[in-house]
């Protein structure tokens, strides 16, 4: 395998991991997000612009849940709508 392949193994199974883990705070909520963005750096790099850009919008999306996830009368991995 090469470096990228490599990188790549390791954001997806980062984002399968913390996402996994995200009812247990929010701080998987956060981990989940920098996996999809390194996900998304991944897919720029290799060339995908189409995966690059999901997954920078999946990262959006878990910062948005990671922050409306800490207001009050919010449970931690609460829906973000």
């Amino acid at each position: 395998m090469n470096p990228l392949t490599l990188f790549g193994l390791f954001a997806v199974t980062a984002m399968l991991i913390f996402y996994a883990l995200e009812s247990r705070g929010r701080g998987f909520i956060l981990a989940f997000a920098g996996a999809c963005a390194l996900g998304s750096v991944y897919g720029f790099l290799q060339g995908a612009w189409p995966f690059g850009v999901v997954e920078a919008v999946w990262a959006a999306v878990a910062i948005r849940r990671w922050r409306s996830a800490g207001a009050p009368g919010r449970p931690p991995g609460g829906s973000p709508l």
